[in-house]
């Protein structure tokens, strides 16, 4: 599965990598260090620097569009990417870990009362402790998916 590694400016679109089961980091780095940084963690860059292009010897996509729905198009589309549904969800939008399931009586006290009392299934992110469950997110992100489908 491919790995990414989004220039500061593409923050929303990391985020929905994210979601997407990617594995994104954002970097504040520019040009010769970005390139670095890619090369050494074998992640594709991707960037709405055109200057960048200017770099050989790395994969990288210039993201032309502002919109972050038109950008994960973009992205899906250019680097044939597949949506797996069973990756949605495994990754931490904050801080790109792998997330680790979280036995219930765990996340008591974690989470709002209603959410414990409504889930099963909780998913953890080990290095900033977020909580995730299958709430109204989940079908947020379906409907974002089938636009990018039309």
């Amino acid at each position: 599965m491919a790995k990414f590694i989004a220039t500061n400016e593409l923050g929303r679109l990391a985020k929905w990598l994210r979601i997407l089961g990617y594995d994104t980091v954002l970097s504040k780095e520019k040009g010769g260090k970005l390139v670095v940084q890619s090369l050494r963690e074998e992640r594709v860059i991707l960037t709405r620097d055109s200057k960048m292009g200017r770099f050989s010897g790395t994969r990288m996509l210039h993201v032309r569009s502002d919109f972050v729905e038109e950008q994960l198009a973009e992205v899906i589309n250019k680097l044939s990417l597949e949506i797996d549904k069973g990756k949605l969800f495994t990754m931490c939008v904050l801080c790109d870990k792998e997330l680790t399931k979280a036995a219930k009586p765990e996340v008591k006290g974690r989470v709002p009362e209603y959410v414990y009392n409504t889930q099963e299934l909780f998913m953890e992110c080990p290095n900033c402790k977020k909580i995730y469950w299958q709430g109204s997110h989940w079908d947020l992100v379906e409907k974002f998916l089938s636009k990018l489908k039309n």
